[in-house]
């Protein structure tokens, strides 16, 4: 891992050196690949254009954010910034420099990286879901246009994964190794789900079921290591120990805050898509209009950006992670379940009117 890990550091002092001047870019471009953004941007706005496509987005996102979970505290990955101040192998202790930025100082294990295989995974979805709805009107469209609009949306995807991986390697939050990991591995997490059709008809009880067991895997797999001496929240001082400002450290950056928004999102979608309110716009009259699901869109777009001005206390860990799984679990029940039905009933007066 050695000679991954020194070659991987001449690629990033290589980037900052001579890309310093994109950092805007790139740092917009983490952005893009942030799992957080699946949540807040990306579900809402698809969910409201195809319901089926923003359930399976929710299905990837959650199980490939508990696999790269899982996959982090097997293979102990570390990170750019801490591991050139850890190693060894660099004699009479001349580390390399390498530039830290707010978004660098993510607090857990490395490999794979999160970012990549978030986006990825949800990047695949809306591809293959863009060329389907392509192939079911092939009657109507050319071959010539079918084979434009396919290697045009492929393109996209792997520009959208070659800049999100270089910004994160730019950072220098992850090496390249990692951030390859992490492509292949939300790939993989997709395409599986391509062939998992009975998500679209699970039942509250399925998604309760789900979130229990991958709650409690998560947990017995953390307290059987720790009886084995094996301290799976190992990078959490590492981080902090050399981070370059503290104000940089942050808890929801940790694996359990991750671990707790995720199961918060998956629970809020089974019991919003379950729900009396979702079957009565979403699947009523309405929901077959477009100007329903536009409304229904820009009030979710909207509405979630406000959810970033609400702060969850810090102070206490335990606490933090309950409010995370509540401040979770209400963007589905939001855009799933209570803004359709409220402007659904807002739309029943002039519908009234129109009869």
């Amino acid at each position: 891992m050695d000679f991954l890990h020194r070659n991987g550091v001449l690629i990033i002092q290589h980037l900052q050196k001579d890309y310093q001047a994109y950092y805007n870019f790139l740092s917009f471009m983490s952005s893009v690949g942030d799992p957080r953004n699946i949540f807040s941007i990306y579900f809402p706005l698809w969910f409201q254009l195809n319901q089926t496509v923003g359930t399976k987005m929710i299905w990837v996102a959650v199980i490939g954010d508990w696999f790269n979970l899982i996959f982090k505290w097997v293979l102990f990955g570390h990170r750019p910034y801490w591991w050139v101040q850890e190693t060894q192998i660099y004699p009479n202790h001349s580390s390399p420099c390498l530039e830290q930025f707010p978004t660098t100082c993510e607090t857990g294990p490395g490999s794979p990286s999160g970012h990549a295989m978030g986006s990825s995974c949800v990047w695949y979805v809306m591809v293959t879901a863009a060329l389907s709805n392509t192939v079911s009107r092939v009657d109507k469209l050319s071959t010539i246009l079918h084979r434009l609009t396919w290697s045009f949306l492929w393109s996209l995807f792997w520009l959208i994964q070659i800049s999100v991986c270089i910004s994160r390697v730019f950072i220098a939050t992850h090496f390249p190794h990692q951030v390859i990991l992490g492509v292949i591995g939300g790939v993989l997490v997709a395409e599986a789900f391509e062939h998992t059709p009975g998500i679209q008809t699970a039942s509250l009880s399925a998604y309760l079921k789900i979130s229990l067991f991958l709650f409690l895997f998560t947990l017995g797999f953390y307290l059987l290591l720790g009886l084995l001496d094996i301290d799976l929240l190992w990078s959490v001082p590492i981080a902090k120990k050399w981070c370059a400002n503290p104000d940089w450290i942050h808890i929801d950056t940790t694996p359990f805050a991750g671990l707790m928004r995720n199961l918060g999102v998956f629970f809020g979608l089974g019991f919003a898509i379950n729900s009396e309110m979702f079957l009565r716009s979403c699947r009523g009259k309405n929901g077959c209009k477009l100007s329903f699901r536009l409304f229904c869109a820009v009030a979710s777009l909207t509405i979630l950006q406000l959810y970033h001005l609400i702060k969850i206390p810090t102070q206490a860990e335990c606490l933090f992670y309950v409010l995370s799984f509540c401040k979770s679990a209400s963007i589905p029940l939001t855009v799933v379940a209570l803004i359709p039905y409220c402007i659904h009933m807002l739309m029943k007066p002039s519908d009234k009117k129109i009869n």
